[in-house]
């Protein structure tokens, strides 16, 4: 085979140039090179039992491959455009290095298959570097909520102060989270567990191949049961990008509160310098960046699914160039999550909390209301909607003296709801009201204190 001619060089005459850096992908799929070498040793492996090629040859490919995967780590290797992809750049290397030996690689298989099982692989491993990501910062979450426990602050709704919580409950909600994004990737390599190679072109191949031995070898459960869906199948890598789309989405959220917190308005939480930056005008500036970046960084990944769903969605069934872009689109989406992840784990490290701040905010908004309904429905057996409605004279009451609902007398008291003799410091102080929220789930400290217990159980 000459050295600069494409594979089907006896069948075209050639590409514009124009057509050929446009048709190219090497500049991104060469980031699979290590599965392509990988899948194709097992390949060979395979024929080479098969009796489909002879031995010696088989022995000649696998050392080429060995040699070409060196070069590439040393950065040795030249990526040529004009040989399209990762795969054929492969190809015309082993060539140059075994001679015709390197013409049995290709036996029983097609780029279809070939590049869809590389990408399978890249997929899966790339799967299982987020969990770890993930799991190192539910850690970060859970040594910040053990020492805020019994840390108080307004919870909200409608961004409106509803009720007191602990802030370390506040943090294992995204915990959970989390956590259900890591069920997701982990689901998701259930059902990428799959082989296609051997699938061939579409129509699979008249070679007595092994396609369990092949599956086995390259980490998958099982073949894929049908050739045509094996080469056109690209539900892995939008059930990767729907994933990466959601878990980005949980941390912007969490982006958008500590920038929220970190705000003047608020002051709850600071952040070392670490991870902030300054202005270029305002000498007193002090800037949660990373947290911006986070939340801006979303719009990526959202952008990237939506991309792949695009290409998708009109697409007849089998093999087309279109599916070249689904891998540009997971590798920015995988970089982008993975960006994000690790700037919320330095967030989280370099994290402080302002702990009156807290305190003095929830007790702002009359947070304790609801205590006091529920202490009238408990100790009064009154039907819960009444004591919410004598609730909400007396809270209308304390707002127009313009003083907090622990700052009322008994008398006061008493002008809305006869022979009640309230422990007014009890009822309205908003440590026993988060502590009083002992249903399973709640925001008690005993609570608070065995889900901390739980999520770092199961992060072993």
């Amino acid at each position: 085979m000459k050295k600069n001619r494409t594979i089907w060089s006896n069948r075209l005459k050639g590409n514009s140039k124009n057509f050929q850096r446009i048709g190219s992908s090497i500049h991104v799929d060469k980031r699979l090179y290590k599965e392509d070498i990988f899948a194709s040793i097992i390949h060979t492996k395979m024929l080479v039992k098969q009796k489909i090629i002879p031995k010696k040859d088989g022995l000649k490919i696998i050392k080429g491959l060995k040699k070409i995967e060196k070069e590439i780590n040393k950065n040795k290797f030249k990526f040529k455009e004009q040989f399209e992809d990762i795969h054929l750049n492969i190809e015309k290397r082993l060539f140059q290095i075994i001679g015709e030996s390197a013409g049995y690689l290709h036996t029983a298989r097609s780029r279809n298959d070939q590049v869809v099982t590389d990408f399978k692989i890249w997929v899966k491993n790339s799967t299982y570097d987020i969990i770890e990501i993930l799991n190192t910062l539910k850690k970060f979450i859970l040594d910040k909520a053990e020492k805020n426990i019994n840390t108080v602050m307004p919870g909200f709704t409608h961004l409106k102060n509803a009720q007191p919580v602990s802030f370390a409950h506040y943090l294992l909600a995204y915990v959970e989270m989390f956590s259900r994004d890591k069920k997701r990737f982990f689901n998701n390599i259930l059902l990428i567990d799959e082989c296609p190679l051997g699938s061939a072109a579409l129509a699979g191949t008249s070679f007595k191949i092994d396609r369990s031995f092949t599956a086995k070898k390259l980490g998958f459960k099982k073949p894929t049961n049908n050739s045509i869906d094996s080469v056109s199948d690209r539900d892995f890598a939008i059930d990767f990008l729907s994933t990466a789309a959601t878990c980005a989405m949980h941390l912007s959220r969490l982006a958008e509160d500590l920038i929220i917190f970190n705000s003047e308005a608020f002051g709850f939480v600071e952040f070392k310098d670490k991870v902030l930056t300054g202005s270029s005008i305002m000498p007193q500036k002090k800037n949660p960046d990373p947290a911006e970046l986070i939340r801006g960084r979303t719009a990526i990944n959202y952008g990237n699914l939506n991309s792949m769903l695009t290409i998708m969605k009109g697409l007849p069934i089998s093999y087309y160039k279109d599916l070249q872009d689904d891998k540009e689109l997971v590798f920015d989406s995988y970089d982008t999550l993975k960006d994000s992840l690790m700037m919320a784990i330095e967030l989280m490290q370099n994290l402080n909390t302002k702990k009156n701040n807290m305190k003095n905010m929830a007790q702002k908004g009359y947070t304790t209301a609801t205590d006091f309904a529920d202490f009238l429905s408990i100790k009064k057996k009154l039907p819960f909607r009444k004591g919410y409605n004598i609730s909400s004279k007396l809270v209308n009451y304390a707002e127009k003296k313009k003083i907090r609902l622990d700052q009322l007398s008994n008398g006061e008291i008493n002008k809305f709801v006869k022979e009640v003799d309230v422990n007014i410091p009890k009822i309205f102080d908003v440590v026993n009201s988060m502590n009083s929220k002992t249903s399973y789930g709640g925001t008690s400290a005993k609570n608070v204190k065995k889900m901390i217990f739980k999520y770092k159980k199961e992060i072993k």
